[in-house]
């Protein structure tokens, strides 16, 4: 049992559960997950992207993105158009119904930061922040 709490991978991922339920929680009273509402937020600030763009500036395998765009494409939430000739190269762009869903979920999402914060602690969330963003930025592992 010792070795569990040596184990960062693990104890990371566990913690990302805990925290990815609580804001699951809040976002379903819009119906949407923290990946699609990260998902519609990025290209609220981007506008159409890529798939590709979209994997690699989310730090996703290509085949989950397809997962979570598949049923907001179905619900209208965005578009997607091929690029030129190559009908493999998708542009996927936020529809008016989605910039809508997005702000709806905006309070919940704030609701969920606040929950965490509140039960964490303020400071030592954003401590936390700053860690968790320092790994991805500094040399890939």
């Amino acid at each position: 049992m010792e070795a569990l709490f040596d184990d960062d991978c693990f104890a990371i991922r566990q913690a990302a559960r805990h925290v990815s339920q609580i804001y699951d929680r809040h976002l379903s009273n819009v119906g949407l997950t923290i990946t699609q509402f990260s998902l519609l937020g990025r290209l609220n600030r981007t506008g159409p992207t890529t798939m590709k763009q979209i994997a690699e500036a989310m730090r996703m395998q290509r085949t989950t993105l397809v997962r979570t765009i598949q049923p907001l494409r179905r619900d209208g939430l965005v578009s997607s158009k091929a690029m030129g000739a190559d009908a493999r190269t998708l542009l996927i762009a936020l529809t008016a119904a989605g910039e809508q869903r997005l702000d709806a979920g905006r309070a919940h999402w704030y609701a969920a930061q606040a929950e965490f914060e509140h039960r964490f602690g303020e400071e030592r969330a954003a401590a936390l922040r700053t860690e968790l963003f320092a790994i991805i930025t500094r040399d890939p592992l």
